[in-house]
């Protein structure tokens, strides 16, 4: 059987939307469980794939986990964790599986995984992670398809990061909580992600401080206890929604939204001719669409930049606005698949190198299209919603590793979307 997503043209979406937890945090913030021995609470938690996913990772170490979707409450108990090879199904499926490598070398100082897998965004290389690892006393071989990460024990050192990497500094953080010493990541990555984690190993009782725009230091301690917490909202889900209405020419109150995650998404909009209302103290945000939406150009990069998580979504609200715009692609290499099924439906891109230059079209026509990642696949819904006709979108399993049931919430704005099996 294959499975499609069948989106038909829906204008105008209305109403108000919740936010569940952000999928960036929550997988990082289960694998820090692994550093601790007891039962962590963590609420707020998205029904994604890939957090199914890494429930699996962590029973398969000896994890007693147990997940009510409903209420999005994940209870861990991390008690009789006692082993450190990951299986490589779950590798080859989620790259974020990689997120145990620290914690694991704290616990046991050692780690058997096979190089990660999930969406073909490009190299997107873990070299970030392992040579810093090697500076921290890490001995690392590839067996066949698999690192073997051994050392007798972890050392503090100077760490610096040759790109601001979300994953590389959360993985060395996590492994230095428990490394007798103080340990600097130079060059880290702040995203509010990486917030949210530092927070939880905090409330843990590990030892950090940002001593810089972009240096964390953290003071390792002999052990960390469990925590309860509740993951940050979603700021992509928020941006995601917003676009949608955006392209859709509606409305949409989000009042969970915050806007401090989403300036620069947020300026953009508002450059584009929509309105925007933030709530007291930058939390919840009021948007109106345009009906005259002006083309704008931007840039992503690490945050506070323009997310590369909602550069296609974006992209697809640029196809349609009155102008030209340029849109630079600097994180991913691979991040512009998305181009060729947007211009299926009717856009009028041109690529050279990595910069995507749009033109502004009337209207799109909906056809079948295939999803090449977890935000191509929005990109190409919310084109569907303004196609004329009916867009079918196919590899439908990125979506769901993304998002939990954003079809859902899209529907009850007034969107007509749904999965068809044949």
């Amino acid at each position: 059987m294959q499975e499609y997503i069948v989106v038909e043209q829906s204008l105008e979406l209305q109403g108000e939307a919740q936010l569940v937890g952000a999928k960036n945090a929550v997988l990082v913030i289960m694998s820090s469980l692994v550093l601790t021995a007891g039962k962590s609470v963590l609420t707020n938690v998205p029904a994604s794939n890939d957090v199914l996913q890494m429930i699996s990772l962590l029973e398969s170490l000896g994890a007693h986990v147990i997940f009510n979707q409903e209420t999005h409450t994940l209870s861990v108990d991390t008690t009789n964790v006692d082993r450190w090879q990951v299986n490589p199904e779950i590798m080859k499926k989620m790259r974020a599986s990689v997120l145990v490598m620290g914690p694991l070398l704290a616990r046991f100082g050692r780690a058997e995984l096979a190089i990660p897998g999930g969406c073909l965004l490009g190299a997107r290389p873990i070299d970030y992670h392992l040579k810093n690892f090697e500076k921290m006393g890490v001995i690392i071989r590839m067996v066949d398809d698999e690192l073997h990460a051994s050392c007798s024990r972890l050392h503090a050192q100077r760490l610096i990061l040759e790109y601001p990497s979300v994953g590389a500094t959360e993985n060395l953080m996590m492994a230095a909580t428990l490394t007798p010493g103080i340990t600097s990541i130079v060059n880290a990555a702040l995203e509010p992600e990486v917030y949210d984690l530092i927070e939880v190993l905090q409330k843990m009782g590990a030892k950090i401080n940002i001593v810089s725009s972009a240096t964390i230091m953290i003071e390792g301690v002999t052990n960390l206890s469990p925590v309860n917490h509740a993951i940050i909202p979603d700021r992509l889900e928020a941006g995601t929604l917003l676009i949608a209405t955006a392209i859709t020419g509606g409305s949409i109150a989000l009042p969970q939204a915050r806007a401090d995650h989403l300036d620069l998404v947020l300026y953009k909009l508002e450059e584009m001719g929509h309105s925007v209302t933030i709530g007291e103290n930058g939390r919840g945000v009021w948007f109106k669409a345009t009906k005259t939406p002006r083309a704008v150009s931007f840039k992503t990069t690490p945050y506070p930049g323009f997310p590369t998580d909602l550069q296609a979504p974006m992209m697809a609200a640029q196809c349609l606005a009155q102008g030209t715009s340029i849109i630079e692609e600097t994180v991913f290499e691979n991040r512009l698949l998305h181009v060729a099924q947007l211009q299926k439906i009717g856009a009028n891109i041109t690529i050279k190198d990595n910069k995507a230059i749009i033109a502004g079209v009337d209207s799109f026509k909906g056809v079948p299209v295939a999803a090449t990642d977890i935000r191509a696949s929005c990109a190409l819904v919310l084109a569907g919603l303004v196609a004329q006709g009916t867009t079918v979108m196919s590899n439908t399993h990125h979506w769901k590793r993304g998002y939990e049931a954003l079809e859902k919430k899209l529907n009850a704005l007034g969107a007509h979307i749904k999965f068809v099996e044949e």
